[in-house]
């Protein structure tokens, strides 16, 4: 067992130990301060530095073009649930939606209140252990944009590339946002809440292409237009000053691995690992069909689920935290984000062989 558990939690999830380590030394002191980050100006020389600092390193990390603006909100994704269509439907009436597990319905309910929404495709008939294939898509010719889900943070079902709609193509990316490399040309607009692969909860990302700034209807809370928060720099209201500067400490950390493409082949390791123990058992099972599983989120599920509890209670006093699959569905779920060490898949496969072999 290591020195602290190994943390599967969905979100809030596992930071890195060395951004812990650098918050623990700077947290009273801020580089001679005087002051934490945390009581400090969002106005002020030391904070401008730590936002614009952050958002060199993400574009780096993304990159993203110059057309594209990125933004450092508050209101978590869901709050986006409601941004999204009120500033993109553009005097439209429709917009395409795909539906492919809880946070995507969640999506489609909310925008409901500003739009028509045609629900373009929907794996719910399925259980939604998969992504509808593109060729099954029904799209309206005149939807303002369609929306996905990139990754099912529940259900463990992700895309593994993205179709080319002909509208601004919109997507939750929450769950999945730093994990690889993306061609951010290929959206209009991203959104993320942080507290999965970020940094803390609080922070919501908002990467948009600037051609569709300047459309929201005009009920809009100003807060949620993004025209309002580019041109304000995300400091309409005062921003979520400690969770920017804490991703901005992850955004580091992220480079220092190689960016996007080194931290993917940790993870793409990782989940292949964790895959082949469930696949090669016929004690454990994963529901999500083959193709488009999660590297982010992998629900399993157990022969006998009478033996459940006794999964869990064994895997706590091993160090392994956090892998009771979501109310909804039962099972487990083992999140595999950035800041989940190999070590943590080593050693929950371990013990799952162990588990396995004990209850036989």
């Amino acid at each position: 067992m290591s020195e602290r558990p190994f943390n599967f939690s969905a979100g809030p999830a596992a930071l890195p130990e060395e951004v812990l380590n650098q918050v623990r030394e700077e947290l009273l002191d801020y580089r001679g301060s005087g002051m934490s980050v945390m009581e400090m100006s969002h106005r002020s020389p030391e904070f401008i530095e730590i936002a614009e600092a952050a958002e060199a390193d993400l574009r780096a990390l993304l990159g993203a073009p110059d057309d594209y603006r990125l933004l450092f909100l508050q209101g978590g994704a869901t709050t986006q649930f409601a941004a999204v269509p009120l500033n993109l439907i553009d005097g439209k009436a429709v917009a395409d939606y795909v539906e492919t597990g809880s946070w995507s319905t969640k999506a489609i309910k909310e925008a409901g209140r500003y739009c028509n929404v045609n629900v373009a495709a929907t794996s719910a008939a399925e259980g939604f252990n998969q992504i509808p294939p593109f060729d099954a898509w029904r799209l309206d010719s005149a939807a303002a944009y369609l929306h996905i889900c990139g990754n099912e943070t529940i259900g463990g079902v992700q895309f593994h590339s993205y179709p080319d709609c002909g509208v601004p193509l919109v997507a939750d990316l929450s769950s999945e946002l730093l994990s690889r490399p993306i061609d951010v040309t290929q959206f209009g607009l991203i959104y993320a809440g942080a507290q999965k692969n970020i940094g803390p909860a609080g922070l919501t990302l908002v990467i948009v292409h600037e051609d569709l700034l300047g459309r929201a209807a005009a009920h809009t809370p100003a807060m949620l237009d993004y025209a309002v928060q580019a041109k304000a720099g995300s400091m309409s209201n005062t921003p979520p000053t400690f969770a920017w500067y804490v991703a901005g400490l992850v955004f580091k950390w992220l480079r220092s691995l190689g960016g996007l493409a080194g931290i993917a082949a940790r993870n793409e390791a990782k989940a292949g690992r964790l895959y082949d123990a469930v696949d090669t058992s016929n004690f454990y099972h994963s529901p999500v069909v083959e193709a488009d599983r999660s590297l982010m989120n992998v629900p399993f599920t157990l022969a006998d689920p009478r033996l459940d509890a006794a999964f869990l209670e064994g895997a706590k006093a091993r160090g392994l935290t956090n892998l009771k699959g979501h109310r909804s569905v039962g099972g487990m779920r083992a999140s595999l984000y950035n800041a989940v060490p190999e070590a943590a898949v080593t050693a929950l496969v371990d013990y799952m062989n162990d588990f396995e072999r004990e209850s036989a």
